[in-house]
């Protein structure tokens, strides 16, 4: 994770290379870091992620205790190829087969490794491991496929998003010309003929910390705010988070990659800073991560990508207590090495049920989803499938209280006749009855929000509850 200290209108980003993911809505799954010497053992935390309902885990290494640990647990992992071995993979074939046959598919399938991100952070390392970059991932993709794995098993690289030429506005959103042509369109054209993602490491704490008089706290925090209207597109913009994404998608449009996807690979909020950390406690960090999970499972994707769902790794699982730097880097987990939660928030949807019609999981607000205009809808997503639709349906018309009366036999909307048009109609009902709050826009992922206002024959969809 690379801090940096930014200008007002430079957002920070980090940037990894992924694969394709959850097409049914938002995921969320967590990063196990061990730069610590008090932390629980690798069976212990498999059973800690299990117990929260997390089925995706991304690690920073291969090692065999925890890749055997988390063996029939079901959970998803993405192990990593270390900087210091780029070189090697890179330039010997052979060598590249050997690691994937003892960190892969000495694994897989009982592990259920789902890719490799090969290098991290190879921007800013100072031993200038950039050039080993795009070959490393072709000879492992190749070792992948020598022993047929490359369809379950994608890579990936991290990568820090220095590599921005411009992040603000989010229109503008660019990658360094350097960068490129030796970099980006390869690895961007890797990432579409294997059916990987580009994956973003957003940290709007970072930015918050360097520009907290400018920056609102209730605008990093997805916390109800007036938001930031970005002069390119209209686009109004509610939180930071969403913000900085969209500027990898604008980098990605401009070099003709609209189709590769984006998977955030970490985010997080510390609970604890130095003095000089500004924004660090823990009332922010379980606003930031709770709000986050809401916002991630309720479905739908980015004011410039609404329809791309997103899956998002959180930074960390545990306080490291051999982390360097200020005092924040120490203390991003979800839990303390006794498995203790440092704050108690919601990892999944079922948790998010629990909360019933509260407007957060902690105080301060909440995130609603606009245009410039101030007006968004939320519509059947077709591809769900019929029984999502009709589940989705039955709980609007019913448990949800939506107001399904223009949509019976003979009513105004009840043409076209259609499970689509009509769960939309019920959908969007009750996405408007709850004030289109973050997660009421869901439906076990048979939801998504539109900017533009739906239209099903003559049938008008209200905005306002």
């Amino acid at each position: 994770m690379e801090v940096i200290k930014i200008p007002m209108l430079l957002l920070l980003f980090v940037v990894v290379v992924f694969f394709s993911s959850n097409a049914d809505g938002g995921a969320i799954g967590v990063n196990y870091g061990r730069i610590a010497n008090n932390l629980p053992s690798a069976t212990t935390v498999v059973q800690l992620l299990k117990s929260q309902g997390l089925d995706r885990v991304k690690v920073y290494d291969s090692d065999p205790a925890v890749l055997h640990a988390l063996s029939g647990s079901g959970i998803k992992v993405t192990v990593n190829l270390p900087n210091e071995l780029l070189s090697s993979a890179a330039r010997r074939p052979s060598f590249a087969y050997s690691w994937v046959f003892k960190n892969v598919a000495a694994y897989h399938p009982a592990t259920a490794i789902e890719a490799i991100a090969v290098g991290n952070e190879v921007f800013v390392d100072a031993h200038n491991t950039t050039g080993f970059l795009i070959p490393a991932m072709y000879n492992i993709h190749q070792a992948l496929v020598k022993y047929n794995l490359h369809t379950a098993v994608k890579v990936s690289s991290p990568i820090a998003l220095s590599a921005l030429q411009n992040s603000y506005p989010s229109s503008a959103g660019s990658f360094r010309p350097n960068l490129i042509e030796p970099v980006f369109k390869p690895m961007l054209e890797f990432l579409r003929k294997t059916g990987s993602s580009l994956m973003v490491n957003v940290y709007p704490f970072f930015a918050y910390e360097s520009n907290a008089d400018v920056i609102p706290l209730d605008y990093a925090l997805f916390r109800q705010n007036p938001g930031v209207v970005d002069a390119g597109n209209g686009l109004r913009y509610f939180s930071l988070f969403d913000a900085q994404i969209d500027a990898v998608f604008a980098a990605m449009s401009a070099l003709k990659y609209d189709d590769v996807p984006v998977i955030v690979s970490e985010t997080g909020w510390p609970s604890k800073g130095d003095k000089t950390e500004v924004g660090a406690s823990v009332e922010n960090a379980a606003a930031y991560n709770g709000n986050l999970v809401r916002r991630v499972l309720g479905g739908g994707g980015t004011p410039l990508r609404p329809k791309a769902d997103l899956t998002v790794y959180l930074f960390a699982l545990f306080n490291e207590n051999k982390k360097v730097g200020p005092t924040s880097e120490r203390n991003f987990g979800l839990f303390y090495p006794d498995q203790k939660k440092v704050y108690d928030i919601p990892l999944t949807a079922e948790g998010l049920k629990g909360l019933g019609d509260k407007t957060a999981p902690v105080s301060g607000g909440e995130q609603r989803m606009a245009t410039a205009s101030g007006e968004t809808w939320c519509v059947a997503k077709e591809e769900a499938g019929k029984d999502k639709l009709q589940e989705g349906l039955d709980y609007a018309c019913g448990e949800g209280g939506a107001d399904c009366h223009p949509i019976q036999p003979g009513s105004t909307c009840f043409d076209p006749n259609t499970l689509e048009a009509h769960a939309s109609f019920a959908f969007n009902s009750y996405f408007q009855k709850k004030g289109r709050a973050i997660g009421t826009c869901f439906f076990g992922g048979a939801a998504y929000i539109v900017t533009q206002k739906p239209k099903y024959g003559k049938c008008e969809f209200p905005f306002g509850s």
